[in-house]
This record gives structure tokens, sequence and C-alpha cells, in this order.
């Protein structure tokens, strides 16, 4: 900034959308007040891990810049809040830019203060869940407590990005994991491919398997495949040994297969999409997924927006 290559804007919120695969996806990018979970309008629904963080603080504190948005869903039903944002994309966009994947991005700036005071008033009683970014939500806030901020000085907020859950361009896909050594799993339900198998996910509480060239799907009892995958199965093959240390994670079922051809894992197992409303309700219930549990799709690129965390700025 101090050689003009980038300007501050005014005070600002700013309107995003994503074109990929055929959709389009609309987000709010503001800053949102951190808040620990125990207050519960910050809903998590993965666990974390300390080394990621330990990393994610060790950037914060060398650059004191938030340089990507956290992305969160927030349920709009019932706001002006659609329309707002409505309103907004009338006009030309501000900037365009081709991101990675094939997406195309266009971002509209809002610096009007009575669309302000709108938008807090439309989310101001809102729980928003983690759709991705739980580390770096939990290095913030120590990042927060670390430097003593005050309730409205900068390291008190972090750069958010904000999905209405019911928007038709929201896509979450299923993430599918690989052990690294294990006994088999037996008494599922043969299966002739990994297409069939995946197709078997649909519509039921359930996941596949594959090992041994051999695919099967396992009928699973509870709610929630994901979570059941991990109490009814892998956590019993794991038994001590810790998930970080034996688990690999792909979106790719083929290259799951293919780890397993390989000699890299001993199993793999495959999930169908995750129902975001039932990860809602999950997190406003207290519970946590395992790991990994969702990805939500396409991520918000790095740099569109930064959020500067000096103290001396009041928000």
């Amino acid at each position: 900034m101090d050689d003009r290559i980038l300007e501050p804007d005014p005070r600002s919120m700013y309107v995003h959308e994503v074109e990929f695969e055929g959709r389009v996806r609309r987000d709010l990018i503001a800053a949102l007040r951190l808040q620990p979970y125990s207050e519960k309008v910050v809903l998590p629904h993965e666990r974390t891990h300390r080394g990621p963080k330990e990393d994610r603080l060790a950037l914060l504190r060398a650059t004191r810049v938030s340089l990507e948005p956290l992305w969160f869903l927030y349920e709009g039903e019932g706001t002006d809040l659609g329309a707002l944002l409505e309103r907004v994309v009338a006009r030309a966009p501000a900037a365009g830019f081709a991101g990675p994947e094939g997406t195309e991005h266009r971002l509209w700036v809002i610096s009007d203060s009575a669309a302000h005071a709108s938008v807090q008033a439309a989310l101001e009683d809102r729980q928003v869940l983690i759709a991705d970014g739980h580390h770096r939500y939990e290095t913030a806030l120590a990042y927060a407590e670390e430097t003593g901020a005050g309730p409205d000085e900068a390291p008190s907020f972090t750069l958010a990005l904000l999905t209405d859950l019911a928007d038709p361009g929201l896509a979450v896909l299923p993430t599918h994991r690989v052990m690294k050594s294990g006994i088999a799993v037996t008494g599922g339900e043969p299966r002739g491919s990994l297409e069939e198998t995946l197709a078997s996910l649909t519509g039921r509480v359930a996941a596949g398997a594959y090992r041994n060239h051999e695919f099967q799907v396992l009928p699973l009892e509870g709610e929630v495949a994901v979570v059941e995958l991990h109490r009814q199965v892998i956590d019993n093959l794991l038994g001590k040994r810790s998930p970080e240390d034996q688990l690999l994670y792909t979106r790719d079922p083929v290259e799951a297969v293919r780890w397993v051809d390989d000699g890299v894992g001993t199993a793999a197992f495959f999930l169908g999409p995750p129902d975001v409303r039932e990860v809602l309700r999950l997190a406003q219930e207290g519970k946590t997924l395992p790991q990994k549990a969702t990805y939500f799709h396409p991520k918000p690129p790095s740099g569109m927006v930064f959020h500067r965390l000096e103290r001396d700025r009041r928000l």
C-alpha cells in the first residue's frame, strides 16, 4: 500500500458471483465479528487439528492481514437481503477475473451506509455455519485474544464470504477416504463397479467400500452417512490410531481406487453428497462431524479483498 499498488476502499461490503459448470453462486463479502463457539452464533461442523492452526497463526502474525475470506452459510429466508443483492448486481461489476478450474468471478462494491445497515439488520439475529475455514476461524480467535483487541478493533473481525443456504448455485461435494492400513470390512452388498457403487449411495445412509479389487455398499444405521461411517466402521478399524495419521482424503473416487491399487492405502470408502441442512441441524445441536465431512465448491479465491488487522482500525 505504501507503493500505491493497492488502494484502500472506503468502508465497504462486496457482492461476489462465481460462474462454474453452468451454475452461478452469489455471495456477500463483509467483516464478521469473531465470537466463541460457546455463544452459538458461529457454528462449526468439523473437528480441527493443531498443526494447521499453528501455521496460520504464524501467517497472521507476519502479515497482520486476512488475505482471503472464510466461508459461512446463513438462512436468508424471511430477510430482504436477497433483494438487496439483486439490486447491486443490476449495475456493472467493479471487477471481473478468471479463476482456477474454469471459474469466472465478478465483484461489486457496496459503499452505501444505508445498505450496510440493511445487511446488518438482516443478519444480526442469524446464526452462521462455517462452510470452509474452521482452522482459520479458530486461528483468528486466537490472534484477536493474543493482540488484546477491543470489541470494535479490526482484529476482532474476520473477512467473511456469506452464502444463503438456499442459493441455487451452492454446491457441496463428498470427500472420500482411503485407509493406509487395516483389516478388511465384510458383510456389505457386492457391487460390480465404482459407478454402480456410487449410484447405490443415493437416497440412503450408506457408504461404498473398495478393497482387493472388489466393491461393496455398507448399509449404515443413523442419519448422516459420514458420521456413521466413522462411528460404525473406521473408528473400529483404527482402534487407538489417529485418523489424522491413518486417513487420506480425495474428492475424486477414481483417485481413491487408484491409491488402493497402487498400495498407497489398503481400502477406500466412498460417500454421497452431504445434506447441508442436516449438517446445519447437527451444528445447531452442538455436534461436530469428522474432519473433511463436506467440500463446498468452488472455494472463494484469495486476494479479492484484504482485511487489515491493525488495532487502530475500528469497524
